[in-house]
């Protein structure tokens, strides 16, 4: 603006309100911050249905599996429960996780949100070999999804979750 004159004093009050909305600013993020960290146990419970499970490659892509259905869900007393049925088509598949095509189990959970990761204790399962496993997982929260990863370094899978 050409032709206004600014004293110093209205030039040091006009940088004072500066600084003050920046910090305000930047506080009020903070805490807006660690206030969402705060509540990822909350931001957990409820009813989640699957969207994609698939193998993560060397590059990061995930291949994902196609025509499963899962429901997984967790309590506000800590307890949780994870079901998923393979297509037809992969109805004999069986692993650690899988028998004939169906993959359940049930138990109780504990939440590290410094770490970002779950573990469900697993109490019972459809595949025996899991109960009485403590199976951590990373997770992360992305808009209204839920992103859970193998927390180990021999299994490269993630399973994305969305709310019913």
């Amino acid at each position: 603006m050409r032709g206004v004159v600014v004293s110093g004093k209205a030039k040091r009050a006009i940088l004072l309100l500066v600084v003050s909305f920046a910090l305000t600013g930047f506080s009020g993020a903070l805490a807006q911050t660690k206030e969402a960290e705060g509540h990822a146990r909350e931001r957990l419970i409820g009813a989640w249905h699957l969207v994609s499970l698939g193998e993560v490659g060397a590059d990061g892509r995930v291949a994902r599996a196609e025509g499963l259905k899962g429901t997984l869900i967790y309590t506000a007393d800590g307890h949780m429960s994870v079901q998923i049925m393979y297509p037809p088509a992969q109805s004999s598949l069986t692993n650690d996780y899988v028998l004939n095509g169906y993959e359940a189990s049930f138990g109780r959970y504990d939440v590290d949100e410094a770490k970002h990761t779950l573990t469900h204790h697993v109490e019972g399962s459809i595949t025996p070999g899991l109960v009485g496993k403590d199976l951590t997982r990373a997770f992360r929260f992305s808009d209204r999804r839920l992103i859970i990863q193998s927390a180990r370094a021999d299994e490269r899978w993630q399973a994305v979750w969305e709310r019913y």
